[in-house]
């Protein structure tokens, strides 16, 4: 197991949709290892493979309060979203120093490949939720300040440039 170095911003692999991982096998589940460190080691709440710049449909996610709980997914979708937004200052370590407010829906159903090769279909909410969302986006290219509107999104990344000249 090993932390990985996160991409950073405005690396080609964070706009690109990841692919789909077709079976889990030992180099997936090393793969998801990595990415648990690399999320406890910033520390964070998740982490999607195109972060540490592997174009696969692969993520974890962990906000349990003892931590030590990550959920591996391979290929998740969202099957159902609710109505209710719940609002949470998110930030990613491909663009370090920023961080913005964004609505998501409070719960979602998701699908997807577990750890041991099943499909599996899980209720988040909450946090979780929040989080899921996240790594979904980014691998489908997407990051979370493209929920932003243009004005603000051109302001957050304007500041984090200047925040990287300064390091």
């Amino acid at each position: 197991m090993t932390v990985r170095r996160c991409v950073p911003w405005p690396s080609a692999v964070l706009r690109t949709p990841a692919a789909d991982v077709p079976e889990i096998t030992d180099e997936v589940r090393a793969l998801w290892a990595d990415m648990i460190d690399t999320m406890e080691a910033m520390p964070g709440y998740g982490l999607a493979a195109v972060q540490i710049g592997v174009p696969l449909r692969l993520a974890v996610v962990d906000c349990s309060e003892t931590r030590g709980q990550a959920v591996r997914m391979a290929n998740p979708e969202v099957l159902h979203a609710s109505v209710q937004l719940r609002e949470h200052e998110e930030a990613s370590p491909n663009l370090p120093g920023v961080s913005a407010v964004i609505a998501r829906p409070r719960a979602v159903t998701v699908r997807f490949l577990n750890a041991q090769g099943a499909v599996e279909e899980r209720d988040f909410v909450g946090l979780w939720a929040t989080s899921v969302q996240h790594q979904i986006d980014h691998l489908a290219g997407k990051m979370y300040f493209d929920h932003l509107s243009a004005l603000k999104r051109k302001m957050l990344i304007a500041k984090a440039e200047k925040l990287g000249r300064r390091r």
